[in-house]
């Protein structure tokens, strides 16, 4: 087990370094980009402010020649409204940010960030290998899979003693060199080892179809495979078809009604999810007759952001309510996949979290080559 250890942490410590290096910038992504905006992003809120009408905003657009399609209230009094507008005139979508209590247009998100992130992202997934760096780091990852489990096991005590435990629970912050190296190894692993086990798995959970399906089998669902598609698109069948002959019937007979208010939208909205929270509202156009709806639920214990769905035609009609508490498990996985990965899904804690957990993970590959070093002198 040890020989397997060195050797194999040896062989993935360069793959893994860069992986949880670039996982732990990457992760800061959205709040980097919200700071960089921070003139946009945030508005002066007075105390008894309240916010101008959503009815009120869409009557401005109307009188500069646009209409609203997409808006993005937060949750917080302090930040602005992103608002996605068709200009009639110029047939040009943009999407700027407006202070929610005078309207007042703030400009466009800056995304001059983008480049690096993205160059950072492509480490991450294939180390800017474009045909094999996405298997060598999967490879890696496997690798350090098997790291993690047999670290335990050698963290393990011989004698199940109070002393030997508190050993390997505790940093020797006096002793030497070598030994403090060989704590931080110890320890930081111990610490860190299931929420390093997660991530890593949720990432191969992207990288192979195979763990895919293991994780969505574990969890209650069904294996990636043509069959189990096909299998499901045929239980989901009727629905599906009800559904889309019922949207096609409302592209014509509700063509030219004027939509219900964005105000009257939201009272309806509130009726069905009891809480307050960030709501991105898509408005109905040609292609898509009708109004949907998503609230980020943080309303559990752990206050992670959860999807809410909601739906209803021109009219006010309520067509679907999708809850996440109300799906199966292995859904419930699949729509936070990504933010689980990430720790998004806990908001600015979980990112500082995981990448604090990342950098312990980028720490191990060097503390255990110095150990290796300091055995082959």
């Amino acid at each position: 087990m040890a020989i397997g250890h060195l050797w194999l942490g040896l062989l993935s410590s360069v793959v893994v370094f860069a992986v949880c290096l670039t996982g732990s910038i990457y992760a800061f992504k959205n709040p980097v980009i919200e700071l960089y905006n921070r003139h946009k992003v945030y508005v002066d809120a007075p105390k008894q402010a309240v916010p101008l009408p959503l009815d009120t905003l869409q009557a401005i657009f109307e009188r500069r020649g646009s209409s609203i399609t997409a808006l993005v209230l937060p949750a917080a009094k302090n930040k602005s409204i992103s608002i996605s507008y068709l200009n009639h005139e110029s047939g040009i979508l943009k999407t700027s940010y407006f202070n929610p209590y005078t309207a007042e247009e703030l400009g466009h998100s800056s995304r001059s960030m983008d480049g690096f992130f993205q160059v950072v992202l492509n480490i991450h997934r294939t180390l800017l290998i474009t045909k094999i760096g996405k298997q060598v780091v999967g490879i890696s990852i496997l690798i350090f899979v098997f790291m993690l489990l047999s670290g335990l096991v050698l963290w393990l005590p011989a004698r199940w003693k109070w002393k030997n435990i508190k050993a390997g629970l505790t940093i020797n912050w006096r002793a030497k060199f070598y030994r403090i190296n060989y704590d931080l190894h110890n320890t930081l692993g111990f610490y860190s080892l299931l929420l390093l086990l997660f991530i890593a798995l949720t990432g191969l959970y992207v990288t192979y179809p195979w763990m895919k399906s293991g994780i969505l089998v574990a969890l209650g669902g069904k294996p990636i495979s043509g069959e189990a598609v096909k299998e499901e698109i045929s239980n989901n069948f009727e629905l599906l078809l009800q559904e889309m002959m019922e949207k096609e019937e409302e592209k014509k007979t509700m063509k030219d009604l004027r939509p219900i208010s964005l105000d009257s939208l939201m009272g309806l909205v509130d009726q069905k999810l009891h809480y307050h929270a960030t709501t991105i509202i898509q408005l109905p156009d040609d292609k898509e007759p009708r109004f949907s709806i998503q609230k980020i639920n943080t309303t559990n214990w752990l206050g992670a952001m959860l999807p809410d769905q909601i739906s209803f035609d021109k009219k006010g009609e309520l067509k679907a309510v999708e809850l996440f508490r109300d799906k199966p498990l292995h859904k419930q996985f699949v729509a936070i996949s990504l933010p689980l990965h990430t720790g998004e899904f806990l908001g600015l804690p979980g990112i500082i979290l995981y990448a604090l957990v990342s950098l312990v993970g980028c720490s191990l590959p060097i503390t255990g080559f110095i150990i290796w070093w300091k055995k082959v002198r």
